[in-house]
């Protein structure tokens, strides 16, 4: 299968490393011409000037603003009013104790982790609509059906994501734009890898071997039996993104290494 998304413009938001970067890389690849978009001038200088070279391709270009607050969406939605790709990968995460979750706290990770695809996708549903092509996509996590005691705020906001996919495909439906989420499971990013080496740390064991005992302490049902590269969750984006999978919509798509226990 050849994936040709040549003529085609991506967004992708949180996407100056890990699966980010991995999905705008792969779209760039295919043919697509990416916007990535971070927070920082010297976040998206680097990441794309990595996937300028990776891709190589010369037509990416950046956008700084965070999109995980109402300002910082429309300063993306000036910046780049019409997309034919979009791809809501932004989101944070981190363990807290679920009675040590104030109100703020909870507040914090709505605004980003879902708030940031409502806005979003509120605005660029529009314009794919009316040119009657389009892809929006939600990068959820394998934490909404398998919500995680030491994050359930995280879980929730993911679990969020997958209502409002679900929820805007059905808006959509007849139009042409499919709407769909990922879920990845445990990921190589860099953030996972530090973590992972805090843990090893910890408990005076290798990295390696700190992946393995996460696996089995944290998720045991795990098939893969360790963690995805980045680019393994951006194969599964990119096909989403291409005309070949048109007839997928309103679907919520696991990349998570058989952690779910359903066979649905």
């Amino acid at each position: 299968m050849k994936i040709d998304l040549s003529g085609k413009t991506a967004i992708v938001t949180g996407s100056t490393g890990g699966i980010g970067l991995a999905i705008a890389t792969g779209l760039a690849r295919a043919g697509a011409t990416v916007t990535i978009v971070g927070r920082t001038r010297a976040r998206v200088d680097t990441a794309l000037a990595a996937l300028r070279e990776t891709a190589n391709r010369d037509d990416a270009t950046g956008v700084v603003a965070d999109v995980g607050t109402a300002e910082g969406c429309a300063a993306l939605v000036a910046a780049r009013p019409d997309a034919d790709i979009l791809v809501n990968n932004l989101g944070i995460y981190g363990a807290q104790e679920f009675f040590d979750i104030d109100d703020a706290l909870w507040d914090g990770f709505w605004q980003v982790n879902v708030m940031s695809g409502v806005r979003l996708g509120r605005h660029y549903a529009r314009g794919m609509r009316e040119r009657g092509w389009g892809r929006i996509q939600y990068i959820s996590s394998e934490s909404a059906l398998n919500i995680p005691t030491e994050m359930v705020h995280y879980g929730v906001s993911k679990a969020a994501l997958q209502g409002l996919s679900r929820g805007l495909a059905k808006v959509l439906a007849g139009s042409g734009v499919t709407v769909n989420s990922i879920l990845p499971g445990p990921t190589r990013t860099e953030g996972a890898v530090q973590m992972m080496a805090d843990l090893a740390a910890e408990r005076g064991v290798g990295a390696a071997e700190m992946e393995t005992l996460f696996l089995a302490e944290n998720r045991p049902s795990s098939l893969l039996r360790r963690f995805a590269d980045p680019d393994e969750v951006a194969a599964m984006s990119v096909y989403i993104a291409s005309p070949q999978a048109s007839a997928t919509t309103g679907a919520a798509l696991r990349v998570e290494g058989g952690i779910v226990e359903s066979i649905a």
